[in-house]
């Protein structure tokens, strides 16, 4: 689907708090440190860095140590300080932090993958690392002995990754589009199904276990939103981006979706609503509301000698239609649409006003975002982007 007009940004904005600045390379992941004024990033520049607010206001390196490897992810456990780094070179390296985060010591290492480590989580619970790869692996390990317990070959390589502690279901999404959930024991997995529904690869994942509802963004600039817990096969997608999605977050407490994307878009997503799934598209060999030819129709075009047209879609009720019944544009945000979107000239007409009303949020963060982490008890939204900075917004005017 060509890219829409995005909607105009709404009068509540997040607060830019500070810029973080100083790596070398693009930062790949960084996250809040719960209960301090402090950030931990691993950037390209093969380096893992935790930055503490000084007096003056700005954030210094407290810790900085270079890696034998680009640093590609992370993931940072507050309980027991463990910090685990993915690399370039396929190894995961675990450090844990020192109580005033001025020291870092190295555990274990381990070679999860044969190529870029893309995503980690590390699982308290059951004390395991998981973590996908550039080698289409998704692999898990007993964080206390290092141990490989198991894996599993993905279709494409992967680069979303979340996991339901409850259930032991672990959700893989990759390049082809398609998400894939396994069930995880201690040594073995077992594929249980997958999701098919973007037409770009899957760029994040996010997991709300309460409600049990699964997002995955995508290149193709959409969200779905999986409804899990409903076992309906609900599926509603959300579009609000004009670029591929890079990253996805979700506060529990007030059902709000953050995504940010290669658009420098910060979006916020009120999921507190009942939206609708959108139609499927209806296949016609002529307009299903004037009875005129496609193109491709050509008995008709003959029978009526009239000249083939080509076919649209109404993003509302899914018929093929042509471009005359088709002229009006609509935003539709109960189905996810939140800019316009070709819709036929009968359900335009039968769109209310209050049904145009916006169910997001839109915001410029001046910069192309690769990943967000946000922190819910102080309402803190930290961005990370190519352009090497990160920023730390103060998001509860947008989500309280």
């Amino acid at each position: 689907m060509a890219a829409e007009p995005q909607p105009k940004a709404l009068t509540r904005k997040p607060l830019l708090l500070n810029k973080v600045e100083g790596s070398q390379e693009v930062v790949n992941m960084a996250a809040i440190v719960p209960k301090e004024d402090g950030v931990i990033s691993v950037s390209e520049d093969r380096t893992v860095r935790v930055w503490l607010k000084r007096d003056s206001g700005q954030y210094w390196p407290s810790i900085y140590h270079a890696m034998p490897s680009p640093c590609s992810c992370m993931s940072f456990n507050p309980e027991t300080r463990r910090l685990s780094i993915g690399l370039d070179n396929g190894t995961i390296s675990e450090f844990i932090l020192s109580e005033d985060y001025n020291k870092m010591t190295l555990v274990k290492s381990y070679q999860a993958h044969q190529s870029r480590v893309i995503m980690i989580l590390f699982v308290l619970e059951m004390e395991w690392v998981l973590s996908t790869g550039q080698d289409k692996h998704f692999t898990w390990h007993c964080s206390e002995s290092g141990q490989r317990l198991g894996g599993y070959r993905t279709s494409a390589g992967a680069c979303g990754l979340q996991f339901d502690v409850e259930t032991r279901h672990v959700f893989v999404g990759d390049h082809s589009g398609q998400v894939t959930i396994l069930k995880l024991e201690q040594e073995s997995c077992s594929l249980v199904t997958t999701f098919k529904g973007h037409t770009g690869g899957v760029t994040a994942l996010c997991w709300d276990p309460i409600q049990r509802v699964l997002f995955s963004g995508s290149s193709d600039h959409s969200i779905i939103m999986w409804d899990i817990g409903g076992r309906k096969g609900t599926a509603i997608e959300l579009q609000g981006h004009n670029d591929k999605v890079q990253s996805l977050s979700y506060a529990h407490h007030t059902r709000q979706l953050i995504s940010c994307g290669a658009d420098g878009g910060i979006v916020v997503w009120n999921m507190d609503v009942e939206r609708q799934e959108t139609p499927e598209w209806l296949d016609s060999d002529s307009c299903q509301k004037c009875d005129q030819p496609f193109f491709w129709n050509f008995k008709q075009m003959w029978d009526s000698k009239k000249i083939g047209l080509r076919q649209h879609h109404c993003r509302k009720c899914g018929k093929a239609v042509c471009g005359k019944c088709s002229s009006k544009r609509s935003s539709i945000p109960l189905m996810g649409f939140e800019f316009e979107v070709r819709v036929c000239d009968s359900c335009h007409e039968s769109i209310t006003e209050e049904e145009r009303a916006p169910t997001a949020t839109f915001h410029d963060s001046k910069h192309n975002i690769v990943h967000v982490h946000f922190d819910a008890t102080r309402g803190w939204l930290l961005t990370s982007g190519t352009d090497k900075v990160i920023k730390l917004w103060d998001m509860t005017p947008v989500v309280s």
